[in-house]
């Protein structure tokens, strides 16, 4: 316990140093998010927030971690590093989707070349076409919820924290390490992007996180069985989860790319138009993080019936949520939000 406490305070302590460097350094080599029609913040804003959150991370973790672990760390710093990278280059020079998937696709391979997957199917093919596809998909889940300030970053905060009770409780030290890690980078650099936020951590930072999220969920073992604990990280991930599934079926159902098209009509988005602040809708969405982890907790250890029970429970809840949230007017992809003063920064939703 001792040394989750270092990882998490070094991660806390280097994300509270290292953000106004990089917000320094984002004005000085011109990655900012410029003012524009569809934007409604009046200045440039630094968007390099995402390279302290993941040096503060790794640092922390490459410092204070059991080396006995360093292969399978090295495979996750490696896939780490190909993600952020994308997120740099996207956020400096733009990134057409499709590169930015292969270079997803390949760092999720390298999860999987690590000896790092899933392993509830028989089959080590699916086991390993899994593990990329929930690693991407969860890498860009997060990448799209970061559309308003200190959501992404306070989601994978919460998120992280119940990984690390999970993983910690049952003795999984290089899990725990790095939930502790993500915690720490996440609350550091959140004192500078909770409303109003003076850095964004761009794609940089939001594909970062997805990435490592994904990968600790895989990474997490319990004493269950697999039929009952596999619902257990789509839980703690169920808000980026939702979000993107609502985004995803609003859009098609609109004729719209669900991906590429940028637009005020996420989750976050939809809770300001019903009437709360940015502030509200940001910490009603931790809130529900934190009861799906809670839930997560419980099915852990919960029977087979208890577990199909909940889980159609949370099924049941999110299709009316989905259904209820999406009947919302939203605007449309070209057209500005008038009056509507909301502290948001534009989403690009490009992956």
């Amino acid at each position: 316990m001792i040394t989750y406490v270092a990882i998490f305070l070094a991660a806390l302590a280097f994300a509270i140093g290292a953000t106004p460097v990089a917000k320094k350094v984002a004005v000085v080599v011109g990655v900012v998010d410029k003012p524009g029609p569809r934007k409604l913040h009046t200045k440039a804003m630094p968007m390099l927030g995402g390279v302290a959150i993941y040096a503060a991370s790794i640092l922390a973790v490459v410092i204070f971690s059991d080396h006995q672990y360093v292969s399978q760390l090295v495979g996750i710093l490696i896939g780490a590093t190909v993600v952020s990278f994308l997120g740099v280059w996207d956020d400096r020079w733009g990134l057409r989707p499709v590169l930015k998937l292969i270079g997803q696709v390949a760092a999720a391979a390298v999860i999987v070349m690590s000896g790092i997957q899933v392993e509830f199917l028989r089959n080590p093919l699916l086991n390993a076409v899994v593990t990329v596809l929930w690693i991407v998909g969860i890498t860009n889940a997060m990448n799209l919820l970061d559309n308003m300030d200190g959501l992404s970053g306070g989601v994978a905060a919460v998120a992280a924290g119940f990984f690390f009770l999970l993983a910690a409780g049952s003795g999984q030290f290089l899990v725990a390490s790095l939930a502790a890690a993500t915690v720490g980078a996440c609350l550091g650099f959140l004192r500078y992007n909770f409303n109003p936020a003076t850095i964004f951590m761009g794609d940089t930072g939001s594909l970062f996180l997805g990435f490592l999220l994904s990968v600790i969920a895989i990474k997490l073992r319990f004493a269950n069985l697999d039929l009952i604990t596999w619902t257990v990280p789509v839980l703690v991930l169920g808000v980026p989860i939702f979000d993107t599934t609502l985004v995803v079926v609003s859009r098609l159902r609109r004729g719209l790319n669900p991906l590429s098209t940028p637009g005020k009509d996420h989750v976050s988005h939809r809770l300001v138009y019903l009437g709360l602040t940015q502030r509200e809708a940001v910490m009603a969405l931790y809130l529900t993080c934190g009861a799906l982890g809670m839930t997560a907790m419980f099915i852990s250890k919960a029977s087979v019936i208890e577990a199909a029970m909940i889980d159609t429970l949370v099924v049941v809840g999110a299709i009316a949520a989905l259904v209820k949230l999406e009947q919302i007017a939203v605007p449309p992809p070209t057209q500005d939000t008038g009056g509507m003063r909301v502290a948001y920064k534009e989403d690009s939703d490009a992956g």
